[in-house]
C-alpha cells in the first residue's frame, strides 16, 4: 500500500487530504484517485509471453482441481500470468517492505512463551481418522491412474503368493 501511495502520489494522480499534526487535528487521508487512471503499459519492457505447456497444465489441474479443458482456460492462464508480470517494471528502490497492510498503526507483536502442554490426546481427539499418533488425510486430488492400478493388483497378488 505504501508503495502504491508513494507511486500515485509522485505522479499527481491522487488527491490527498491530510493536516499537520501540529494543528492537533486528525483528518483522513484519501488515497483514492480524483480521475480514472489509464496508463498504457511498453509491452517490450516486459519479460517474454509465458508459454504453458502441457505438463505444467496437467499439474495445476491435479492441484488446484481447476479444468482447463479447452484452449481459451490456457489462453485465460496466460493473459493472467502476462498481466501480473507488470509487477517487473514497479521499481522497488527504497521502500521499506510492510510488516502490515495498515500502514499508519503499529502492529504490537506479542513476546514468544514457550508452552509445555501434554495437550497431544486432545488434538489427536480433532481428528476424524488417526493411525500411530499421526493424522490420517485421504489422498485428495490425487487421481489413480490405470497403469497404477495395474501395478498395485500386480504386486498385492505377489505378496498373496
Amino acid at each position: 500500500m505504501a508503495l502504491i501511495r508513494r507511486i500515485l502520489l509522485s505522479e499527481n494522480q491522487i488527491s490527498r487530504y491530510s493536516t499537520a499534526a501540529s494543528r492537533g487535528s486528525t483528518k483522513r487521508c484519501s488515497a483514492i484517485p480524483s480521475k480514472p487512471i489509464d496508463q498504457r503499459i511498453d509491452e517490450s519492457q516486459l519479460p517474454p509471453k509465458t508459454k504453458i505447456d502441457i505438463a505444467t497444465i496437467e499439474h495445476l489441474e491435479r492441484l488446484s482441481l481447476v479444468d482447463f479443458a479447452n484452449e481459451a482456460g490456457v489462453q485465460r492462464l496466460e493473459d493472467a500470468i502476462r498481466f501480473a508480470d507488470q509487477l517487473f517494471l514497479v521499481d522497488t528502490n527504497g521502500v521499506e517492505p510492510m510488516v502490515s497492510v495498515l500502514e499508519n498503526r503499529d502492529l504490537y507483536l506479542r513476546d514468544d512463551e514457550v508452552v509445555i502442554e501434554n495437550s497431544r490426546s486432545e488434538i489427536m481427539a480433532n481428528a476424524s481418522k488417526t493411525e500411530e499418533n499421526y493424522f490420517v488425510a485421504p489422498p485428495g486430488n490425487i487421481p489413480i491412474t490405470p497403469k497404477a492400478d495395474e501395478y498395485f493388483k500386480e504386486n498385492l497378488a505377489k505378496i498373496n503368493e
